[in-house]
């Protein structure tokens, strides 16, 4: 099914990029915003972790910086059936955490400083189960295909803008009837429409995701508790403690890292946390640790 979705996605990006490549240049811009979405397609797939990781401006974490979090890591991937992902730290004071890659075998997890600072043991061994969750459900593909192509987005809405500001059309354009009024127009839809298509693709990422990682998680750490904890900690710092990333990943998180009054916080990607830590409060996990 996420196969499916991550499909659905590079072909949504395909048909946008046609259609701004169309108001910008064009029938010549169409095609050659069509060889670009067949570029950035295969890009976006073998290479859409390093994006995110880029992104985020997350560094390798080395065993001998972080040795606890390595052997949780190693522990909780055991007992998942998983190999051991790259692990990353994300130079942040906001408590959070977020996995990536197309696969189990090209999987990353990316941590905080503050997830560090401010977590007990438990409460990061049940943040960490999550993300592992996420890897062993499949789940980092679509999330990180949508990252990058919402990223790649707001990258056309800034092209948009240019042209707009530099005429919004062409000789081309004029000779084949597409200029005058029609271009205008058609630009400003580019430049309207493409940061909301970015907020769409993010919107498109289930939120069932959250809950079925909240609850795996649990599983592969054989507590709930220490994840429930985490999860209401996490949300009051979030509110506290602002973070700087782009808004194209925030999707990507445990929790969202823009809740500290971003104007993306009103669309968020992440169900409730109340709801969240009901469920697991709910679950009984006794015998399985």
């Amino acid at each position: 099914m996420n196969q499916l979705r991550a499909w659905m996605l590079m072909g949504l990006l395909s048909v946008l990029l046609v259609i701004v490549g169309r108001a910008i240049g064009g029938a010549s811009g169409s095609l050659v915003f069509f060889l670009f979405a067949l570029a950035m397609n295969g890009f976006a797939y073998y290479y859409s972790d390093r994006v995110a990781i880029g992104m985020t401006r997350s560094e390798p974490l080395s065993e001998r910086e972080a040795p606890e979090i390595y052997a949780m890591v190693r522990r909780l991937t055991e007992r998942a059936g998983l190999p051991m992902p790259r692990i990353y730290r994300t130079p942040s004071p906001q408590p959070n955490a977020f996995a990536t890659g197309r696969d189990p075998q090209h999987a990353a997890v990316a941590v905080t400083d503050g997830l560090l600072n401010m977590l007990d043991r438990d409460e990061v061994e049940g943040v960490l189960a999550h993300e592992i969750a996420h890897i062993k459900n499949r789940d980092t593909l679509v999330g990180t295909l949508a990252a990058t192509m919402a990223g790649a987005i707001q990258m056309l809405a800034n092209v948009a803008q240019w042209g707009l500001m530099f005429g919004g059309g062409s000789r081309e354009r004029d000779e084949e009837g597409n200029g005058g009024p029609l271009a205008l127009v058609g630009t400003l839809l580019a430049v309207i429409l493409a940061p909301l298509a970015a907020m769409l693709i993010q919107m498109a990422i289930s939120r069932s995701r959250e809950f079925l990682a909240d609850a795996t998680g649990a599983e592969i750490a054989g507590r709930a508790d220490g994840l429930a904890s985490a999860l209401l900690k996490l949300e009051r710092a979030a509110h506290a403690v602002p973070m700087d990333v782009n808004p194209a990943a925030s999707h990507l998180f445990i929790v969202n890292p823009l809740a500290a009054g971003n104007l993306m916080a009103l669309f968020s990607t992440h169900p409730p946390i109340a709801e969240r830590v009901r469920r697991l409060r709910e679950m009984d996990l006794s015998g399985r640790r």
